[in-house]
């Protein structure tokens, strides 16, 4: 594969792989738990009607250590660092609900799953930043309803957000590179077969294989800290 900053138009997928170096669990470490809950107890709308405290503490105290705990990476700033440099299209997408990628400098920036510092009303659909604790007395800064507030996540079951742009930008681009994904969540496990389509190189990088790696032209296996700064310089 040619160095990445011969390209044109470059589309860069991160998955939690990129920030676990940080301190953040990924997805489903632990026997398919996220932090020792099941998935379905704090990632789901049903969890939400069922259990609305359970669901909201669990997102207050992942929020509470994302901003006092944890900070971006090595990986997370060789990436905003390229970017900065780039001559061509740069667009990252990421699954990841934190925001290490914007305090490292990323800008051009896609968060699929939705932002773990931002809430959602359900009554007008606003959304808003977010860096303290909700619960049922919370009040939405646009409408002014309580007991209204939601964790601006994208839940299973819902539709992942900004997935026009993003086709589009797969669609066109000339290379595309995934790193730290386990190749299980879909959509974002077809973006490869996507890129592929449009004649794009396609790079993997990752702790060990994924189950999407045998689609990728290239792959690269190594911490994140390590390989990304690597590769992109």
């Amino acid at each position: 594969m040619k160095p990445l900053n011969s390209y044109s138009k470059i589309v860069v997928l991160t998955g939690a792989g990129i920030s676990a170096e940080s301190g953040l669990l990924t997805f489903r470490d632990n026997g398919g738990l996220w932090e020792g809950h099941r998935v379905e107890d704090v990632a789901t709308p049903e969890a939400f009607v069922r259990s609305p405290e359970t669901v909201q503490h669990f997102y207050n105290e992942r929020r509470r250590k994302l901003i006092e705990e944890t900070g971006p990476n090595a990986a997370h700033q060789a990436l905003a660092e390229f970017e900065h440099n780039f001559d061509g299209d740069f667009l990252l997408v990421t699954q990841n609900v934190d925001d290490l990628h914007e305090r490292a400098g990323s800008k051009n920036l896609i968060h699929m799953h939705g932002e773990l510092r931002k809430s959602r009303c359900t009554h007008c659909s606003a959304v808003s930043p977010c860096d303290i604790a909700i619960d049922q007395f919370s009040s939405c800064a646009h409408c002014g309803a309580t007991n209204s507030l939601r964790p601006h996540i994208v839940w299973f079951g819902e539709i992942p957000l900004e997935m026009e742009q993003i086709e589009s930008a797969l669609v066109e681009c000339d290379a595309f590179v995934a790193i730290g994904t386990s190749g299980n969540v879909y959509p974002a496990a077809g973006f490869v077969q996507a890129a592929r389509f449009a004649e794009a190189d396609t790079l993997e990088l990752n702790l060990d294989c994924s189950t999407t790696s045998h689609l990728f032209s290239h792959s690269v296996q190594g911490p994140a800290t390590k390989v990304v700064p690597a590769l992109f310089y």
